[in-house]
């Protein structure tokens, strides 16, 4: 069962349609993990408290804003959810623009949005307006403490909220050498050939049709190798005083010392 990673309302003019947004994408990508040539055992990260030098627990990890002084302010889950409460559960429309006035570079991430039972009349009328005009509704949305441009596209049964980027997150073309669009450099006779060239190139979109080729050929390397014996097995985990970490032998023993000296 997928798992919701946001609840909350779209705000569509004085309509709240109740919804949650689900991860729209999955990755195929190898995971491959670091490790030491030596011997093959696997070269951790880990998170060093930077005054004492020792590793900190994910419990014990906060989050702090540094003010101009050095001195930190710490940020709980719940000052986020209370810095806005409306901004945090609220998918606020902004308006709506042309199915094609948003550029391909705008987009970043998809995710489905799915009604909840109060609201499937609300959202199918918002989904199939947008579809029927042609349409996409540009919205705000809080996401894991930071504020997203998002765009709610209709797609068949589904609405899919795509988190566009911030102007400000774009580089524009400038000083790069382009060549001007529309300007005519190529020969009528060129265009004409490469126009013929492109339509007959013309499909169906069908996106089964294509495969991630370089990954089923890095997975039959893998598998091949693996096949031939070109394996190499990792040392059994060692305790921590194995870690590469220097041990102070002398502060050690005087320690036990003076534990035996506290129990007399």
């Amino acid at each position: 069962m997928p798992h919701a990673i946001w609840s909350g309302t779209v705000s569509f003019g004085l309509v709240s349609i109740p919804v949650s947004l689900y991860a729209a994408e999955q990755t195929r990508e190898l995971t491959f993990h670091l490790l030491d040539g030596r011997d093959m055992a696997k070269v951790r990260q880990k998170r060093v408290n930077e005054v004492t030098g020792e590793e900190v627990p994910w419990e014990e990890v906060v989050k702090g804003y540094e003010l101009e002084d050095g001195s930190w302010v710490v940020v709980t889950d719940d000052d986020f959810r209370a810095a806005d409460v409306e901004a945090t559960q609220t998918i606020d429309i902004l308006g709506a623009v042309e199915a094609d006035a948003i550029g391909p570079e705008w987009f970043v991430k998809p995710y489905h949005l799915v009604p909840m039972k109060p609201g499937r009349k609300a959202y199918a009328l918002l989904r199939d307006t947008l579809a029927e005009t042609g349409r996409l509704a540009v919205a705000r949305i809080v996401i894991r403490a930071r504020q997203r441009l998002a765009a709610l596209v209709p797609a068949g049964d589904t609405l899919v909220l795509e988190i566009l980027r911030w102007p400000h997150e774009l580089r524009q073309p400038t000083g790069l050498e382009l060549p001007i669009a529309g300007e005519e450099i190529a020969t009528s006779a060129e265009r004409e050939m490469a126009r013929t060239l492109v339509e007959s190139m013309f499909v169906d979109w069908d996106p089964d049709a294509y495969a991630d080729t370089y990954h089923d050929a890095l997975l039959a390397l893998i598998s091949r190798k693996a096949s031939e014996g070109e394996v190499s097995t990792p040392p059994e985990a060692r305790g921590p005083e194995f870690e590469g970490e220097i041990i102070d032998m002398t502060e050690l023993l005087r320690k036990s010392i003076e534990r035996v000296a506290s129990r007399a």
